[in-house]
């Protein structure tokens, strides 16, 4: 089995949680993720299983949507809903939620979108130095992070329930947002600093993401469901074949000669009329439109790499 499902994660759950049931629920042992979920989050997790286990490499950039609920009020140890909340938390001045207005909310929503700097924050898998910054929080360690370029493409607030904000009892208000950002942009982070610039303390308390690349939640499959299909002897349905994996990406039919020749990983001269850039990765197709490579273009010498060969020889 070589391909891709769609999860739809639960809460509660690792992304290594999942792989782990979906690697006990279809008995395939090569399974691995793109684009790892905080466990309470929600949403389309790309898993890879069998020899399309070697694709990541092509999807881990992909850019992503989300939506998500946003606790104005004040700010967590973790910036979302499983922390604790900060007492004596220095950026923000003393101010309630009853004071904002909609106008000032949508400023500061403006202020994230665009080409932004963002610190990884520390309760995160990110690795510093070989370790995973949420290891040395929980050790009560911090260390330097680098800030790191993020894109945020789109960022808005959508009503609930007819009202652009919702006031909570406790004098916190939660705002939904959905945003489109790319890779390795953290939507905690993006609430705390949301509630620095309101001056009142956030975090994040729901996130789903709705989209990886071009894999939608819409076609996700439950845990559930795809046990379901798994005891049926249905499963292979619903499996994502290697080239829609990655049909993001150019492509190239290949002749049975040619198709020889890839899997022997031997380079490939190409037309130079081709308006790939250079070191652009390129699937390599059979006529019956089977994934067979990903190759890199070299433009210097027209010629198609091939760098990660997925048909068996």
């Amino acid at each position: 089995m070589d391909g891709a499902f769609i999860i739809d994660k639960p809460a509660g759950l690792t992304s290594h949680d999942v792989v782990a049931r979906v690697r006990k629920i279809i008995g395939e042992r090569r399974v691995g993720h793109t684009g790892t979920l905080d466990p309470f989050a929600t949403g389309a997790l790309v898993i890879l299983v069998g020899r399309a286990t070697r694709l990541a490499q092509f999807l881990n950039g992909a850019e992503k949507e989300y939506a998500g609920a946003i606790r104005l009020g004040y700010a967590t140890d973790t910036g979302d809903v499983t922390g604790e909340r900060l007492t004596d938390d220095s950026t923000t001045e003393a101010r309630t939620t009853t004071e904002l207005h909609r106008e000032e909310i949508e400023a500061a929503l403006k202020t994230l979108r665009g080409e932004i700097e963002q610190t990884p924050p520390m309760y995160s898998a990110k690795k510093v130095g070989g370790r995973k910054l949420y290891e040395l929080a929980r050790r009560g360690e911090q260390v330097e992070r680098l800030p790191v370029r993020i894109t945020v493409s789109e960022l808005e607030a959508i009503p609930m329930d007819g009202s652009f904000f919702k006031a909570n009892d406790d004098e916190t208000a939660d705002l939904r947002v959905r945003v489109v950002c790319s890779a390795g942009t953290y939507i905690r982070t993006l609430a705390e600093d949301l509630g620095k610039q309101l001056r009142v303390g956030a975090h994040l308390v729901e996130l789903r993401r709705m989209r990886a690349g071009h894999f939608r939640i819409e076609d996700a499959l439950t845990l559930k469901r795809l046990a379901e299909l798994s005891e049926s002897d249905l499963v292979e349905t619903k499996v994502i074949p290697p080239d829609a994996v990655l049909s993001h990406l150019p492509a190239i039919e290949l002749t049975a000669d040619e198709v020889t020749r890839t899997i022997h990983g031997i380079e490939m001269s190409v037309a130079k009329d081709f308006d790939w850039t250079n070191g652009q990765a390129v699937r390599m197709r059979s006529a019956d439109n089977q994934l067979i490579a990903v190759g890199t273009y070299d433009e210097s010498r027209s010629v198609l790499h091939p760098k990660v060969v997925i048909a068996a020889r």
